[in-house]
Order: C-alpha cells, then sequence, then structure tokens
C-alpha cells in the first residue's frame, strides 16, 4: 500500500508505485533490443528544436 502523503510531489508518487510494482520481480531478458529504449536514445541524439 502507498501512503500517498500531501506534500509528495508526482514524480515521487509515481517512483513510489514503480517501486512497489518492481519490488522482488525478476528481470527477464529475452534477448531481443528494447523498441522504448531505442525511441528514446534516438530524441535524445537529436538536436534540440528552438522555439
Amino acid at each position: 500500500m502507498v501512503l500517498v502523503m500531501p506534500q509528495m510531489s508526482k514524480v515521487e508518487l509515481y517512483a513510489a508505485i514503480a517501486g512497489r510494482l518492481t519490488f522482488n520481480g525478476t528481470v527477464i531478458e529475452n534477448g531481443t533490443d528494447s523498441y522504448r529504449l531505442a525511441s528514446t536514445r534516438a530524441r535524445a541524439e537529436q538536436p534540440a528544436k528552438a522555439g
């Protein structure tokens, strides 16, 4: 159970939820590349758009 305190930011709340969902979890590697990781890296390598 995640106890939400009024002073918690959204980032802290999401981190707490992710931590509870993955606690004692097992990582299974299937030998393929992650689409999400590849797209995140590709976006990070693109130059920032001037706005």
